[in-house]
């Protein structure tokens, strides 16, 4: 080994113009190796990794990436890792590098104490090679220090540090790797050491699930969790598509009420009281309703109404029973926007983002986020009956508005993804987006979202309309353990595997694949219906789509994760209400006062 001296290279650079960057930058995949933070707040900086090293860094929040990447060069040329973690209680990850007659090892971490990136580097070469770093910044400042060799070398050791602030990186590199990742895995085992694990999961899949999912929430927004670090398909290189690089590095109420109820079930329930201090807070409008999405500091991006979405915060606060005044008085407000939204239940977007129409998932939702705000309500001894009134009514009617008995498959009646009018009996035609090219009768389009209905104690496991969807949704959207998400998804790959894109001049058909999240609701379904083996099988499925890192994604292909957003922050979350769920023997998230109402 050659004696090291200190090599430092300064890579302060400004991020150049959005329409410059626009012009030049690559997309990276968005299938994530690993993801990583420290656990203090201390320490606003993320880092995921690709399938070269380093991908994009966010700082000094998690709505912002900047830096694009980060490589070990070695004669010029990156290698291909193989990713794992480190240390199964921490976010600490090693990536295996091999090129052209050398390999290399390369761990990395956060310091808690400041917003910067270090990676433990270990190379050996069957003849001297020369190493660099490739580091490409997007926005504001980055500093590199690295203490790798300059000259040519067969074996080195070294620290690499990306740091954000003058002498941040010097500082961190100061303190030694060793030093720094001892105290960034302790941060994360002691937070572990705090939560219950069930006895239904696999142990590192289960903690490294509860890991990606604190991880995903802001330091400086606390309760804003955003969808996916990652960039997919078009929203990381098509800007008039995507001009800030995409959705997922936002905060969706949906998504947010999914990964706080997990938080609930895993003991963390600090998160979920920040979550819903958020989505209160700041991302509520003044008529009560949230927008699709926002960044973590709380300012709107996409501006549709999805009425799942305004009804996220009155269910997360029936799981936390919150009924100080001042939740009550912004659950009004969302509880009052919901009854009197034009046309209600019909929703501007359904769950999947890209309908308008009456949806049984978007359904559910609205009747069981009013009547748990009902009971929030009777519990403060107020009368809430107008707003149980409403929720019984649209009750009653979410077949009449959703369940066809006309429609081309067998075992009717079934509820269709959406409807356009209210008439599911009706021809009625609509194009699906995503690059399909031509209008589909609504009656034809299926989707696994209806349990929604079930898993909020809407409707009885056992329904007879939910037995005859199931059926069709298994005939028409099922392979292996897993299901697409609706007839005709287009969101997802070519059918040779190029990423989506809406822009082609062209149009070209795209296939959305398989979404390991509906699995888990799935499962939940089964232990309702008391078939608690099949359920475990759901569990098992869903880990077996996990990669080297321990990430869910998105959407698998053959088995595979695609380049879909990897992590997902839903899949892992609904890998871990599943599992609590298996040990409980029922979905633990189902509000009881709904199905006492509906489905006893």
């Amino acid at each position: 080994m050659k004696p090291l001296a200190l090599v430092v290279l300064l890579l302060v650079m400004s991020a150049p113009p959005a329409h410059a960057a626009a012009a030049e930058v690559v997309p990276l995949p968005a299938d994530k190796q690993a993801f990583g933070t420290a656990r203090s707040a201390a320490s606003p900086v993320w880092f995921t990794l690709g399938h070269q090293g380093l991908s994009e860094i966010f700082h000094p929040d998690l709505s912002t990436p900047a830096t694009r990447e980060t490589r070990l060069l070695v004669d010029g040329k990156p290698g291909q890792a193989v990713t794992e973690p480190a240390d199964p209680r921490s976010l600490t990850f090693r990536q295996r590098l091999r090129g052209d007659g050398w390999h290399a090892e390369i761990t990395y971490v956060t310091d808690p104490r400041r917003a910067a990136v270090l990676a433990e580097v270990e190379i050996t070469a069957q003849r001297p090679v020369r190493l660099s770093v490739d580091h490409v910044p997007m926005k504001g400042g980055s500093e590199v220090v690295s203490t790798l060799p300059a000259e040519p070398v067969r074996h080195a050791h070294g620290t690499v540090v990306i740091g954000f602030g003058k002498g941040v990186a010097k500082a961190a590199l100061d303190r030694g790797f060793g030093a720094v990742a001892r105290e960034y895995a302790q941060g994360w085992r002691t937070y572990l050491d705090g939560l219950k694990r069930p006895r239904s999961a696999d142990r590192r899949l289960y903690d490294m699930s509860v890991m990606v999912l604190a991880a995903t929430e802001d330091k400086t927004h606390p309760g804003a969790s955003i969808a996916s670090p990652s960039f997919p398909w078009a929203f990381g290189s098509d800007r008039s598509l995507a001009p800030e690089l995409g959705p997922y590095a936002l905060v969706w109420p949906r998504d947010l009420y999914h990964v706080s109820t997990a938080m609930i079930a895993a003991g963390d329930r600090g998160f979920a009281e920040r979550s819903l201090d958020f989505m209160l807070q700041k991302q509520q409008q003044p008529d009560g309703h949230l927008p699709q999405n926002t960044r973590v500091d709380g300012t709107p991006v996409w501006l549709k109404v999805q009425l799942d979405q305004v009804a996220a915060p009155l269910l997360l606060a029936w799981q936390l029973d919150r009924r100080d005044q001042s939740t009550v008085d912004a659950l009004r407000r969302s509880a009052d926007y919901l009854v009197n939204y034009p046309d209600a239940p019909f929703s501007e977007q359904e769950r999947w983002e890209n309908q308008d129409g009456y949806s049984p998932a978007t359904i559910a939702s609205a009747v069981a986020g009013l009547v748990c705000f009902a009971d929030l309500l009777r519990r403060n001894g107020e009368n809430a009956d107008s707003y149980l009134a409403v929720a019984d009514s649209w009750q009653r009617r979410v077949e009449g508005w959703t369940a066809t008995s006309t429609g081309p498959y067998a075992l009717k009646p079934y509820y269709l993804r959406v409807t356009k009018d209210g008439k599911p009996d009706s021809g009625t035609k609509y194009n699906l987006g995503d690059n399909n090219p031509t209008d589909i009768d609504q009656r034809a389009v299926v989707d696994p979202s209806f349990l929604e209905l079930v898993r909020l104690g809407v409707k009885r496991a056992d329904d007879p309309v939910v037995a005859n969807t199931v059926r069709v949704v298994d005939q028409q959207l099922r392979e292996q353990g897993y299901w697409h998400r609706f007839t005709q998804d287009g969101y997802g790959e070519t059918a040779d595997g190029r990423p989506w894109n809406i822009t082609w001049p062209t149009p070209t058909r795209t296939y959305g694949r398989l979404w390991p999240l509906l699995t888990g609701e799935r499962g939940e379904y089964e232990l309702l219906l008391g078939d608690r083996a099949t359920a475990a099988k759901r569990l098992r499925e869903i880990e077996a789509t996990a990669n080297s890192g321990l990430m869910l994604p998105e959407q698998v292909w053959n088995g595979r994760g695609t380049t879909s957003a990897t992590p997902l922050a839903w899949t892992h979350a609904q890998y871990v209400r599943l599992a609590w769920s298996l040990d409980a023997g029922r979905p633990v998230e189902r509000p009881d006062v709904v199905a006492n109402r509906y489905a006893r």
